[in-house]
Protein backbone atom coordinates (compact mmCIF):
# COMPACT_ATOMS: atom_id res chain seq x y z
CA UNK A 1 0.00 0.00 0.00
CA UNK A 2 1.19 3.44 -1.03
CA UNK A 3 0.49 6.45 1.00
CA UNK A 4 0.70 10.09 -0.75
CA UNK A 5 2.51 12.29 1.13
CA UNK A 6 1.50 16.16 1.32
CA UNK A 7 3.22 18.54 3.31
CA UNK A 8 1.04 21.96 3.17
CA UNK A 9 3.12 26.09 4.56
CA UNK A 10 0.31 28.15 5.14
CA UNK A 11 0.19 31.31 7.52
CA UNK A 12 -3.53 29.92 8.48
CA UNK A 13 -3.48 25.91 9.48
CA UNK A 14 -7.00 26.22 11.11
CA UNK A 15 -8.23 26.32 7.39
CA UNK A 16 -7.29 22.70 7.11
CA UNK A 17 -9.03 20.89 9.69
CA UNK A 18 -12.46 21.04 8.96
CA UNK A 19 -11.95 19.50 5.34
CA UNK A 20 -9.17 16.60 6.74
CA UNK A 21 -11.60 15.15 9.35
CA UNK A 22 -14.99 14.89 6.62
CA UNK A 23 -15.34 12.56 3.92
CA UNK A 24 -13.29 11.63 1.42
CA UNK A 25 -10.26 13.19 2.85
CA UNK A 26 -10.54 11.64 6.14
CA UNK A 27 -11.29 8.25 5.21
CA UNK A 28 -8.09 8.36 2.74
CA UNK A 29 -6.28 9.57 6.22
CA UNK A 30 -7.68 6.65 8.14
CA UNK A 31 -6.56 3.87 5.86
CA UNK A 32 -3.35 5.53 5.80
CA UNK A 33 -3.29 6.26 1.93
CA UNK A 34 -3.06 10.09 3.09
CA UNK A 35 -1.00 12.14 4.59
CA UNK A 36 -1.45 15.73 5.07
CA UNK A 37 1.27 17.57 7.47
CA UNK A 38 0.31 21.40 8.03
CA UNK A 39 3.22 23.57 9.15
CA UNK A 40 2.64 27.48 10.30
CA UNK A 41 4.98 29.35 8.25
CA UNK A 42 4.87 31.56 11.58
CA UNK A 43 6.58 28.92 13.45
CA UNK A 44 9.84 29.70 11.42
CA UNK A 45 10.33 33.12 11.95
CA UNK A 46 12.27 34.89 14.00
CA UNK A 47 10.93 37.79 16.41
CA UNK A 48 8.52 37.42 18.93
CA UNK A 49 5.94 39.23 16.38
CA UNK A 50 6.23 36.35 14.14
CA UNK A 51 6.08 38.70 11.46
CA UNK A 52 5.68 36.72 8.07
CA UNK A 53 4.61 39.51 5.65
CA UNK A 54 6.50 43.40 5.18
CA UNK A 55 6.05 45.60 2.71
CA UNK A 56 6.92 45.78 -1.27
CA UNK A 57 10.02 47.43 -2.13
CA UNK A 58 9.40 50.20 -4.49
CA UNK A 59 6.08 50.97 -2.77
CA UNK A 60 2.32 49.76 -3.84
CA UNK A 61 -0.29 48.75 -1.96
CA UNK A 62 -0.82 45.34 0.05
CA UNK A 63 1.95 43.10 1.76
CA UNK A 64 4.55 40.61 0.58
CA UNK A 65 5.12 37.29 2.21
CA UNK A 66 9.28 37.47 3.58
CA UNK A 67 11.48 34.98 2.44
CA UNK A 68 13.38 34.11 5.58
CA UNK A 69 10.67 32.33 7.45
CA UNK A 70 9.46 30.22 4.06
CA UNK A 71 13.46 29.40 3.22
CA UNK A 72 13.64 28.32 7.07
CA UNK A 73 10.51 26.00 7.15
CA UNK A 74 11.94 24.27 3.91
CA UNK A 75 14.77 23.75 5.47
CA UNK A 76 13.41 22.28 8.50
CA UNK A 77 10.82 20.03 6.56
CA UNK A 78 13.89 18.50 4.35
CA UNK A 79 16.02 17.72 7.33
CA UNK A 80 12.95 15.85 9.13
CA UNK A 81 12.80 14.01 5.99
CA UNK A 82 16.85 13.46 5.10
CA UNK A 83 16.49 11.53 1.58
CA UNK A 84 13.17 11.88 0.60
CA UNK A 85 12.74 13.78 -2.63
CA UNK A 86 9.90 16.59 -2.66
CA UNK A 87 7.69 18.99 -5.29
CA UNK A 88 7.16 22.08 -4.41
CA UNK A 89 3.70 24.00 -5.96
CA UNK A 90 3.07 27.60 -5.10
CA UNK A 91 -0.77 27.93 -5.23
CA UNK A 92 -0.84 31.14 -7.33
CA UNK A 93 -3.66 33.10 -9.50
CA UNK A 94 -0.14 33.40 -11.94
CA UNK A 95 0.10 29.39 -12.53
CA UNK A 96 -1.26 27.03 -14.67
CA UNK A 97 -4.40 26.05 -14.94
CA UNK A 98 -5.01 23.09 -12.11
CA UNK A 99 -6.93 20.13 -14.40
CA UNK A 100 -7.96 16.66 -14.01
CA UNK A 101 -5.09 15.33 -15.98
CA UNK A 102 -2.70 17.00 -13.52
CA UNK A 103 -4.98 15.61 -10.82
CA UNK A 104 -4.29 11.85 -11.67
CA UNK A 105 -0.52 12.85 -12.58
CA UNK A 106 -0.20 13.98 -8.82
CA UNK A 107 -1.96 10.89 -7.43
CA UNK A 108 0.63 8.56 -8.76
CA UNK A 109 3.21 10.99 -7.38
CA UNK A 110 6.23 9.70 -5.33
CA UNK A 111 7.49 12.77 -4.24
CA UNK A 112 6.87 14.48 -0.84
CA UNK A 113 4.48 17.55 -2.73
CA UNK A 114 4.95 20.39 -0.65
CA UNK A 115 1.87 22.92 -1.41
CA UNK A 116 2.95 26.30 -0.59
CA UNK A 117 -0.01 28.77 0.22
CA UNK A 118 0.35 32.35 -0.85
CA UNK A 119 -1.35 35.19 1.19
CA UNK A 120 -1.91 39.23 1.18
CA UNK A 121 -0.37 40.91 -1.87
CA UNK A 122 2.34 38.28 -3.40
CA UNK A 123 5.07 36.50 -2.27
CA UNK A 124 8.65 37.37 -2.61
CA UNK A 125 9.92 36.74 -6.23
CA UNK A 126 13.48 34.83 -4.28
CA UNK A 127 10.99 32.23 -2.83
CA UNK A 128 9.64 31.37 -6.15
CA UNK A 129 13.17 31.21 -8.64
CA UNK A 130 14.45 29.20 -5.50
CA UNK A 131 12.04 26.93 -3.82
CA UNK A 132 9.42 26.72 -6.20
CA UNK A 133 9.25 23.84 -8.94
CA UNK A 134 5.50 24.65 -10.23
CA UNK A 135 2.41 27.31 -10.15
CA UNK A 136 -0.79 25.83 -10.08
CA UNK A 137 -4.15 28.28 -9.91
CA UNK A 138 -7.97 26.69 -9.50
CA UNK A 139 -9.06 29.23 -11.98
CA UNK A 140 -9.09 33.13 -13.18
CA UNK A 141 -9.97 34.73 -10.01
CA UNK A 142 -7.93 35.58 -7.04
CA UNK A 143 -8.51 34.70 -3.52
CA UNK A 144 -7.57 35.87 -0.05
CA UNK A 145 -5.00 32.96 0.03
CA UNK A 146 -4.01 29.75 -1.40
CA UNK A 147 -5.43 28.03 1.27
CA UNK A 148 -8.99 27.21 -0.35
CA UNK A 149 -6.64 26.08 -3.49
CA UNK A 150 -4.34 23.76 -1.44
CA UNK A 151 -7.62 21.75 -0.22
CA UNK A 152 -8.33 21.67 -3.65
CA UNK A 153 -5.86 19.78 -5.20
CA UNK A 154 -5.40 17.77 -1.61
CA UNK A 155 -9.40 16.62 -2.52
CA UNK A 156 -9.25 16.52 -6.31
CA UNK A 157 -5.71 14.10 -6.28
CA UNK A 158 -6.72 12.17 -3.00
CA UNK A 159 -10.03 11.08 -4.33
CA UNK A 160 -8.36 8.96 -7.26
CA UNK A 161 -6.23 7.21 -4.95
CA UNK A 162 -6.98 3.42 -5.14
CA UNK A 163 -9.10 2.36 -2.21
CA UNK A 164 -10.03 5.71 -0.99
CA UNK A 165 -13.68 5.64 -2.83
CA UNK A 166 -16.08 2.59 -2.44
CA UNK A 167 -16.85 2.32 -6.15
CA UNK A 168 -13.39 1.88 -8.22
CA UNK A 169 -14.96 3.31 -11.22
CA UNK A 170 -16.36 6.21 -10.45
CA UNK A 171 -13.45 8.36 -9.69
CA UNK A 172 -12.91 7.69 -13.54
CA UNK A 173 -16.85 7.84 -14.96
CA UNK A 174 -16.96 11.30 -13.33
CA UNK A 175 -16.85 14.38 -15.21
CA UNK A 176 -13.46 14.79 -16.97
CA UNK A 177 -12.29 11.63 -16.08
CA UNK A 178 -12.31 10.92 -20.21
CA UNK A 179 -12.16 14.34 -21.29
CA UNK A 180 -16.37 14.75 -21.44
CA UNK A 181 -18.60 16.20 -18.84
CA UNK A 182 -20.93 13.67 -16.91
CA UNK A 183 -24.46 12.13 -18.08
CA UNK A 184 -27.18 12.44 -16.10
CA UNK A 185 -28.04 10.79 -12.72
CA UNK A 186 -31.22 9.62 -11.20
CA UNK A 187 -32.27 6.99 -8.14
CA UNK A 188 -35.48 5.90 -6.84
CA UNK A 189 -38.41 6.73 -7.24
CA UNK A 190 -38.91 6.02 -10.76
CA UNK A 191 -41.41 9.08 -11.26
CA UNK A 192 -41.37 12.23 -9.19
CA UNK A 193 -43.86 14.89 -9.80
CA UNK A 194 -44.62 13.49 -12.79
CA UNK A 195 -41.32 13.80 -13.91
CA UNK A 196 -40.33 9.86 -15.23
CA UNK A 197 -36.56 8.38 -15.27
CA UNK A 198 -35.93 7.48 -18.69
CA UNK A 199 -37.05 3.76 -20.24
CA UNK A 200 -33.50 2.80 -21.12
CA UNK A 201 -32.36 2.99 -17.69
CA UNK A 202 -35.07 0.88 -16.66
CA UNK A 203 -34.63 -1.50 -18.72
CA UNK A 204 -31.61 -3.55 -17.51
CA UNK A 205 -30.32 -3.54 -21.25
CA UNK A 206 -26.59 -2.49 -20.01
CA UNK A 207 -25.63 -1.92 -23.42
CA UNK A 208 -27.96 0.36 -24.45
CA UNK A 209 -27.61 1.84 -20.84
CA UNK A 210 -23.95 2.62 -21.15
CA UNK A 211 -25.06 3.86 -25.33
CA UNK A 212 -27.67 6.26 -23.53
CA UNK A 213 -24.70 7.32 -20.66
CA UNK A 214 -22.03 7.84 -23.40
CA UNK A 215 -24.62 9.97 -25.75
CA UNK A 216 -25.70 11.90 -22.96
CA UNK A 217 -22.64 12.87 -21.84
CA UNK A 218 -21.60 14.11 -25.00
CA UNK A 219 -24.72 16.21 -25.24
CA UNK A 220 -23.79 17.62 -21.79
CA UNK A 221 -20.27 18.49 -23.18
CA UNK A 222 -21.42 19.98 -26.52
CA UNK A 223 -24.24 22.00 -24.88
CA UNK A 224 -21.82 23.18 -21.53
CA UNK A 225 -18.28 22.48 -22.66
CA UNK A 226 -17.67 22.33 -26.15
CA UNK A 227 -14.04 23.47 -26.02
CA UNK A 228 -13.39 19.72 -24.04
CA UNK A 229 -14.54 18.35 -26.95
CA UNK A 230 -11.07 19.10 -29.08
CA UNK A 231 -8.92 17.01 -26.64
CA UNK A 232 -11.88 14.24 -25.10
CA UNK A 233 -11.15 10.74 -25.91
CA UNK A 234 -13.53 10.48 -28.65
CA UNK A 235 -13.93 6.98 -30.27
CA UNK A 236 -15.59 6.69 -34.07
CA UNK A 237 -19.04 5.93 -32.86
CA UNK A 238 -18.61 9.38 -30.35
CA UNK A 239 -18.20 11.27 -33.40
CA UNK A 240 -21.12 9.52 -34.87
CA UNK A 241 -23.15 10.12 -32.14
CA UNK A 242 -21.79 14.12 -32.05
CA UNK A 243 -22.36 14.37 -35.93
CA UNK A 244 -26.05 13.14 -34.50
CA UNK A 245 -26.09 15.57 -31.96
CA UNK A 246 -25.24 18.42 -34.07
CA UNK A 247 -28.01 17.93 -36.54
CA UNK A 248 -30.83 17.81 -34.04
CA UNK A 249 -29.67 20.84 -32.32
CA UNK A 250 -29.55 22.27 -35.88
CA UNK A 251 -33.05 21.35 -36.42
CA UNK A 252 -34.22 22.53 -32.86
CA UNK A 253 -32.68 26.07 -33.59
Amino acid sequence: MRTLNFDVLTLFPGMFEGPLNESILKRGREKGLLNVTVRNIRDSTEDKHKTADDSPYGGGAGMVLKPEPIFKAFETLKAERPGEEFLTILLSPQGRLFHQRRAEELSEEKRRIVLLCGHYEAIDERVIDTLVDEELSIGDYVLTGGELAALVVIDAVTRLLPGVLGDEESAYRDSFGDGLLDHPHYTRPAEFRGMKVPDVLLSGNHAEIEKWRRREALKATLGKRPELLETADLADEDRKMLAELKKELEIGS
